[in-house]
């Protein structure tokens, strides 16, 4: 069974990771043009929270806000006016090994900011208190299946309403006897501004999304460069993707949204 999508247009691009620290250094390793730094950069510092928050944020609300600003000023849309989708496949583990480990020794020392920033939408919540953005939110998991689930659930809402919708995706380092069920490593955040064709603006790149359903499905691998940099993060999938809106031909690419279910997606000139 396969469903098609109006095709959305990607107006801006936004990645960010340890060792490619942003979109133009990742799209010129993607390209085979440079090599990655040698060196992990700094974590991201969000300028649209204040120096308290700024310094008490978590990593995912680090990364997650870095990335959303970024493509939403890559595309010249106001991040105010913006309705939103954050994906993240395991959330912020570093907090939640945290959370039990002081909830069993000692619980009543239990840090309340901690735990105002353990939620699954805490990113989400920082994004639209710092840009004053009162257009709804999602914030999705779905395991393996993450990235693809949320790139559709954002598609999904351009579509409906026929406006851009800001679509963000992270993970970081999982911690403690946590990594060992649900490993990841570094930092990742990628995010996208997906609208309309009729009404993008000039310069993007034309996604062409269909659901392909009840037949056994595996996701396009990796190829470039990057590869190697973000693999061990939860959020590599993520990969195959951005790898096509880095190239100059028109590229078609699967990625999973279960066991047999897949998005494809065909990726051209606007």
């Amino acid at each position: 069974m396969n469903t098609q999508l109006p095709t959305v247009v990607a107006e801006g691009v936004a990645f960010w990771a340890s060792r490619l620290p942003g979109w133009d250094v990742a799209r010129a390793v993607i390209r085979g043009e440079q090599a990655a730094p040698e060196n992990a950069a700094a974590r991201p510092a969000p300028a649209l929270l204040g120096p308290t928050e700024r310094r008490r944020a978590p990593d995912t609300v680090a990364i997650a806000l870095e990335v959303a600003a970024r493509a939403c000023a890559a595309a010249g849309r106001s991040p105010s006016e913006l309705p939103a989708v954050f994906a993240s496949t395991h959330g912020d583990l570093a907090i939640s090994d945290y959370m039990c480990a002081t909830l069993v020794a000692t619980p009543a020392l239990i840090s309340p900011i901690k735990f105002h920033n353990s939620v699954h939408n805490a990113a989400a919540g920082y994004w639209s208190i710092g840009t004053a953005c009162h257009a709804p939110y999602t914030a999705i998991s779905a395991f393996h299946h993450t990235f693809g689930a949320g790139l559709l659930e954002a598609a999904v809402q351009m579509a409906c309403e026929q406006q851009p919708v800001l679509y963000v995706a992270f993970d970081v380092e999982a911690k403690g006897a946590l990594a060992t069920m649900a490993p990841s490593r570094g930092l990742l955040g990628v995010a996208l501004v997906l609208a309309p064709a009729a009404s993008a603006r000039p310069g993007g790149r034309h996604l062409t999304l269909r659901i392909d359903a009840d037949e056994p499905c595996e996701a396009t691998p990796s190829r470039s460069a990057a590869a190697s940099l973000v693999a061990d993060n939860a959020l590599a999938p993520c990969l195959p993707l951005l790898e096509a809106l880095a190239a100059d031909e028109p590229t078609t690419l699967q990625l999973t949204l279960g066991e047999r279910t897949a998005l494809n997606i065909q990726v051209g000139r606007a």
